[in-house]
Formats: C-alpha cells, structure tokens, sequence
C-alpha cells in the first residue's frame, strides 16, 4: 500500500440525475452533518435532493478552512448533488412555498427538534394530514414523546449518554471522546436505510410514513452489537447480572504492536495464525499450553493475548512481519497515518478520494461512495451549490 500521486478526476455531469433513485424527490431541512450527510448519499443514488436553507446559511459553510464566503470546505463533500434554495420559514410567504415545495417531493428529511416543527407546522402528524403519501424522515438527539426530546444533542452529548466516553475511560483511564464525530455517521447511515425502507413499502402500496432516527438510540444500537456480550443473557434467580462490554476491545492492553523498527497491526485469530505467529517468534510452546493454546482460551483471556503479542512483536521488524504474516495467511497491515491511508493505490485506484473541479472553489477532493453498483453506478453530477443558487429555478418550478 504505497503512496502515489496520480488520482482520477471525476467530472461533474449536469444532465438529469441517473441511478436507482433517479425520479425520487428528497427535500431537505436539515444542518451540519449527520442530515446533510444522509441525504448527499441519497443524491448520490440520483435522487433530486433540494437543500432548504435559511438565510444565512447551514453551519457548515462558514467552516474553515475556505477559499470563499459561505463555502467551507466541510460544505463541499455532504452537500454535493444538491440544489439550494433559501426560504426563512419565520415568514408566511416562504414557509407557503414550502408546503408547496413539499407537495412535490417524495421525502421530506429534517433534524429540527419536535417544538420546532411544531411552530412551523412541519410536525408529523400535520404533515401526515396534508401530504399522506411523503415519507416524513426525523433525525434528532432523543425520541419523540419523552422528556428529553427537545433536548439539543450533538455528536459530544451523544458520545457521553451512550456509553461512548465509558469506553475510552475503561481503556485509557480518561473520560475522552472518540476522534470523529460517530454518532452523527451512524445516524445519516439509519437516515438513508430509513429512506430506502421506506420508498420501497411505499412502491408496496404502503403509502408514506413516519421515520424517526433518534442518535441515542442509533449509537446504543450500533455500540451494543458487540459490547452487549456478557449482558446478553437475562440471568436466572440468584446469578448475578452480566456486565455490558466486549472484553476483547475494551482491554487497556489492546493496541497497535510494536516490531523492532516500527509500529503495524497483527491479528492471529485462528489456532494455526496463533501457532505461525508464536513460532516465528521463537514461542513455539504458547501454541500448546493451556491457557492460550486454544481459540476458545485466548478469547477468555483477551488482555493476556494483548500482552502476550506486544512481547512477541519486537522480535522482528514491519517488513519481515508483514512478509510472514502474508506466507501464513496472518492478518496484518502497516499502521497507517490519516494522510497515508487517504492517498494510499488502493484508496486512490478505488476512487476513495479523488479530484474534481468546482466552478467556484477550484480544484478540490471528493470523497467517493463506498458502496458500488454494477447496474446503476453513482456519479457526481452537480457539486456543491452556491447558498440558494437554485432559488429561482426551484421556485419557478412551483409556478411561484
């Protein structure tokens, strides 16, 4: 995985969006990430995703750094293939131009918080009554209908209640937040798996519905695939209960390893990497004896497992490591840098991150979709809009 500097240019194609949601309608009332994110992923698919901004703009375009006004560089990746549209809802004859953009769309995604839509009469159940067949998508920080749900809640506030910071307190001693904004992913990840569910019941006769996705819930639910473990069993009389965490990576002792020259990732997880990886190391003896022996033992006791091949790891340098390991069908990989990993052949061959030219903002990076389609692949075909740059075209299309 060798750095390179050639990378493939993605050119914008302004023609009528194609792809598996091409003919789908999304009008978005949302900011920052997690929503914008969610619905950039949906235009990738070829929906018409028209962005509705207040007058001053989503948050993210006065992000630095930027090359001009109201177009950080956090705009640019999650509000690609939209169009924008500037309506101020405070006022009756923009939030009537709402509804009527409404009207004609087949999703309305959003993460105001309940009294909001409430005020504008974008709640659900007002939406259900005027637009039945909409797929009605709500992304906020609690559920609807409890006490928290008007609580605002970003990625930081969600990383505390879920358990997140736990987890780096258990490893590291500190009550730090993990270095990217997780619940935000996770949540636009449920927003498009929501959308899609949804259209798909909807083309089933189903008609529109409610969609909520709440971050508490998505993060606890993401978390809790591995880390329910020991809990998962509801203990009879008189056992105690199981503790919520997975022993394997919350384990103080779970880290990169360090060869004689360097730092990389080795992960012998069968009996035969466990025996290939002792051996090499000149332990033959640890693939026999009976606490680490086994799949079943090692998996019991993760934090020795950890000392054990840190130990082990300084008896060879990367470069021979990463040639075993590779003989021996043992997985392992360099440690890469955030920069390395980005600009990587794989990353770049496989359009991971590649350039495209803006019309305003020049040359920059684009951070290509990670699911392919054979049939209906997805394509860049408008880059990030100016701040209402198709307020006009959108109205007129409303005969407004």
């Amino acid at each position: 995985m060798t750095e390179t500097t050639a990378r493939p240019t993605i050119q914008s194609d302004p023609t009528q969006p194609v792809g598996p949601l091409s003919g789908v309608r999304v009008v978005e009332l949302a900011t920052v990430i997690m929503g914008p994110w969610a619905t950039s992923q949906l235009g990738d698919l070829g929906a018409d995703v028209i962005k509705v901004e207040p007058p001053r703009g989503d948050m993210t375009r006065s992000y630095s750094p930027r090359r001009h006004e109201g177009m950080g560089a956090g705009t640019l990746n999650v509000n690609r293939n939209k169009r924008s549209i500037v309506l101020d809802l405070g006022e009756a004859d923009d939030l009537a131009a709402f509804r009527a953009l409404l009207a004609t769309a087949d999703v309305f995604v959003t993460n105001l918080r309940p009294h909001a839509l409430e005020r504008f009469g974008l709640d659900h159940a007002s939406v259900s009554r005027d637009f039945p067949e909409l797929i009605h998508v709500n992304a906020q920080g609690y559920r609807s209908g409890t006490a928290q749900a008007d609580d605002a809640a970003y990625d930081d506030v969600i990383q505390a209640v879920t358990g997140m910071v736990d987890m780096n307190r258990r490893v590291t001693g500190e009550a730090s937040y993990l270095p990217t904004i997780i619940a935000d992913k996770v949540a636009g990840l449920y927003i498009v798996q929501g959308v899609l569910a949804a259209l798909l019941a909807r083309a089933a006769g189903q008609g529109g519905q409610h969609v909520e996705v709440p971050m508490v819930d998505a993060l606890l639910a993401f978390s809790l695939i591995d880390h329910l473990e020991a809990a998962t069993f509801v203990p009879d009389a008189g056992e105690p209960e199981g503790a919520i965490g997975y022993r394997r990576v919350v384990n103080r002792h779970r880290r990169a390893l360090e060869a004689s020259d360097g730092t990389l990732c080795i992960f012998p997880v069968s009996d035969r990497n466990w025996r290939d990886f002792t051996t090499y190391a000149g332990r033959p003896d640890l693939a026999e004896e009976s606490t680490l022996g086994a799949l079943a033992t090692r998996l019991a006791n993760p934090e020795q497992v950890s000392e054990t091949t840190t130990a082990l790891a300084r008896t060879h340098t990367v470069k021979e490591w990463l040639a075993h390991c590779e003989a021996h069908g043992i997985p392992a990989a360099p440690v890469l840098t955030l920069d390395e990993a980005a600009r990587t052949d794989y990353a770049v061959e496989g359009g991971v991150l590649t350039e495209a030219d803006h019309p305003t903002e020049g040359r920059y990076r684009l951070i290509g979709p990670a699911v392919r389609y054979d049939a209906t692949p997805t394509r860049l075909y408008r880059h990030c809009p100016q701040l209402g740059e198709h307020t006009d075209e959108i109205l007129a299309e409303l005969d407004l």
